[in-house]
């Protein structure tokens, strides 16, 4: 998987880089008798992978320490908050990832945070 860093300045001024994933495209358009291509289940994605190259650089430890990002593992907040997070974002700390992820790549990645262990 490809990763372009994304430069971005805070209201404060201060330079920070989020990572962000790319999106894969392909070279050739789909004619109209080969179907669709099928979503991978959330089953054959690494959501460990996906954190690592994604969530990672905020969340600390694979997601087992508080960093720029909060601690994740052993989570009190729902799967649908969690979900609505990654897919949403939250102004000025974390940026929105719903049209970036795929719905399986979103619930590879929380059963990766449901997965941590201290």
């Amino acid at each position: 998987m490809r990763i372009l860093f994304v430069m971005a300045i805070s209201l404060a001024g201060i330079w920070s880089w989020l990572p962000t994933p790319s999106v894969a495209q392909s070279t050739s358009a789909p004619s109209a008798s080969s179907p669709a291509a099928a979503e991978a289940s959330p089953n054959d994605i690494d959501g460990r992978q996906m954190f690592a190259t994604t969530c990672g650089y905020c969340h600390q430890d694979g997601g087992r320490a508080a960093g720029r990002g909060p601690k994740l593992s052993k989570s009190e907040r729902s799967d649908e908050y969690i979900i609505e997070r990654i897919k949403k974002g939250k102004a000025g700390a974390m940026p929105a990832f719903g049209a970036v992820f795929s719905e399986g790549q979103i619930v590879a990645i929380l059963a990766y945070i449901r997965g941590l262990d201290d």
